[in-house]
């Protein structure tokens, strides 16, 4: 059993949810990540589900409560505490320099895609148009290693290895680089020629030391 389908499965667990649930869920998961939240209707999701349109409206009144009753308590519940411990993994150890403790971060996260890559498609494609489930992923995943990144920052500044800026800008300038790459490894151009240990090398090189010329 995969990761994606043990998480899947404490939720199911969790929530009490029915056996037509599970598969109404199950199906606007797999129909959600690959054509998008607007793209979808209910009736796709019914038949990929093998129920009657109507018995999704029996258990969400719309399409937008179907997708916030599967992102909402995967965030909460699950997939936000097993994002947030995974990279403590990282967090938690004494990289001697950044550069290994970028390469160490972009792997975890590559990881993390891998595992729950059509959640996390939903995630991605979903949060930044639905407030409610924005403030739950700032909330249970943002927030809660945000400042943990400082503080490693921090460190590498005061070891020399970093130049002076807030670290609230550098974070957010690594984490954006980071994201970037994967997204597009992962979610945007999976089908692209990907040499991952190069590209790897050349984040963590371009967060280092930019693209212009010293």
């Amino acid at each position: 059993m995969s990761e994606e389908e043990i998480l899947l499965q404490q939720l199911f667990e969790e929530e009490k949810l029915t056996d037509k649930q599970k598969k109404i869920i199950l199906a606007a998961i797999e129909s959600f990540s690959e054509k998008g939240y607007a793209a979808t209707s209910t009736s796709e999701i019914a038949k990929k589900a093998g129920v009657a349109e109507g018995t999704i409206f029996r258990h969400y009144k719309t399409k937008k409560e179907l997708l916030v009753s599967i992102v909402a308590p995967l965030m909460t519940t699950l997939i936000g505490p097993f994002i947030v411990k995974d990279f403590h993994k990282v967090l938690d150890q004494p990289y001697e320099n950044a550069e290994d403790f970028l390469r160490a971060t972009i792997e975890n996260r590559r990881e993390v895609i891998k595992k729950l890559l059509p959640v996390i498609k939903i995630m991605i494609q979903e949060i930044p148009f639905h407030p409610e489930l924005k403030e739950q992923f700032l909330e249970q995943i943002a927030k809660k290693t945000f400042d943990r990144i400082l503080i490693v920052i921090k460190d590498y500044q005061d070891k020399g290895q970093l130049i002076e800026m807030p670290s609230a800008s550098m974070a957010r300038l690594a984490t954006t680089s980071i994201l970037g790459y994967l997204i597009s490894r992962y979610i945007l151009f999976p089908d692209s020629q990907w040499d991952d240990e190069l590209e790897t090398e050349r984040t963590v090189q371009f967060i280092l030391h930019g693209i212009g010329k010293r």
